[in-house]
């Protein structure tokens, strides 16, 4: 693996720093944000910009319209775009958005990515991802999946109730998960206006840097022609993996550049602010701290080009992204958390964007699994190999 960067790929990640910190940031107080996320007005604004820059869904294929970045690439520039809690949206690269342009390039049709993807790739609509329900039915564990899908006529009929979308709240379309009655799973493609869908409340989260907030959603008895399946009827599970295992990691590009702007603020304070006779940074205290934060940063960066190399390679890292999610999501918590410490009165108000990145964060280490469950997947996969290994000793 080559740690340099091309000349073009320095020159792009130079564009987006830029971009961010002239176009976006001063965006960052507008009152048109609420605790459910910006509001569809100021989300036009920052795709505009996006778009008037030349940066727009860079992720997405030249086909559809993107800049077709590899995972390497996209490592580099959504950890600028993450600078500010805005730049994502303003390059339409947040979430559930990104993973799923990238889930319908490999997986829709022809038909279905000229009605749903090209638009999006656009900017002109938003999406959601429809999985995650209430219990008994699927959170971390997808096979609890208890949304239903039955065929009648050419109709699939869909019945159930999903929690924490992401963004359902004006969403043009969605993509829904839902049990087929051979027990298997199949995602399907709907307009959000369909009769039969029904947006129950936005839920108050921690975070407040999704545009659409996290939306309750229902379906009763909601109707989708047999042509608006996404890929194969039972194969839902396998497309999540497809879906998820660059996703996790894109959250961790995205997080790493919010992490990094605390740590900045932070030591900026650190070397400026006096205390008993010399800069806070000049503490031993402080100055821990800092260190760890870089550390921290580095493992994390590191991380993910390692997991983004292997993607441009082929390979589906279920293990890696898993590996690599829990690894960025602690170690960008813990620099968030050290630059709060290190800022003092000031890391608790909204004097910088470390309080507002602080509660934005926390929930990373839930999203797209929690740390506990990767861990636990990352170790029947341990013992599998290595059974796996022993038996071909055996063998051989």
């Amino acid at each position: 693996m080559d740690f340099s960067l091309s000349p073009e790929l320095r020159a792009l990640r130079d564009k987006v720093r830029q971009f961010i910190a002239e176009q976006v940031i001063p965006l960052e107080n507008d009152e048109r944000q609420s605790h459910h996320g910006p509001s569809e007005a100021l989300r036009d604004e920052l795709v505009a910009r996006g778009k008037a820059a030349g940066l727009l869904t860079p992720h997405a294929s030249r086909a559809m319209g993107g800049m077709g970045l590899t995972h390497v690439e996209k490592a580099v520039v959504f950890e600028e775009a993450g600078y500010s809690w805005l730049g994502p949206t303003a390059l339409n690269i947040h979430a559930p958005d990104e993973g799923n342009i990238h889930l319908m390039e490999e997986v829709a049709t022809p038909a279905q990515k000229e009605r749903w993807l090209r638009g999006q790739v656009a900017g002109d609509w938003r999406s959601c991802f429809a999985m995650t329900e209430p219990a008994p039915g699927a959170g971390a564990d997808p096979s609890m999946l208890d949304t239903t899908a039955v065929r009648d006529g050419d109709d699939y009929v869909i019945n159930g109730r999903k929690w924490f979308i992401t963004g359902a709240e004006g969403a043009h379309y969605a993509i829904v998960m839902a049990r087929m009655e051979d027990g298997s799973a199949t995602m399907f493609l709907t307009d959000m206006g369909r009769p039969g869908i029904v947006l129950e409340r936005n839920m108050d989260a921690m975070d407040s840097c999704f545009t659409g907030g996290h939306g309750v959603l229902r379906f009763d008895n909601l109707r989708v022609p047999a042509s608006d399946v996404l890929g194969e009827i039972g194969k839902g599970f396998r497309y999540a993996q497809v879906r998820l295992a660059p996703a996790r990691l894109t959250h961790c590009m995205r997080w790493l550049g919010q992490a990094r702007r605390a740590h900045d603020t932070a030591l900026e304070y650190a070397r400026k602010r006096q205390a008993f006779g010399k800069p806070l940074a000049e503490h031993e205290g402080v100055g821990y701290m800092l260190a760890d934060n870089d550390m921290d940063l580095h493992t994390a960066r590191l991380h993910i080009w390692h997991t983004a190399w292997l993607l441009d390679q082929g390979e589906k890292c279920n293990f890696e992204s898993s590996r690599a999610k829990v690894v960025c999501s602690e170690a960008e918590w813990r620099v968030v958390d050290r630059s709060v410490q290190i800022l003092g009165g000031q890391g608790v108000t909204g004097e910088t964007p470390v309080m507002r990145i602080f509660t934005d964060m926390r929930a990373f280490r839930i999203y797209d699994g929690p740390s506990e469950v990767h861990r636990w997947s990352m170790a029947r996969k341990l013992v599998h190999m290595a059974e796996n290994a022993a038996a071909a000793k055996e063998v051989a």
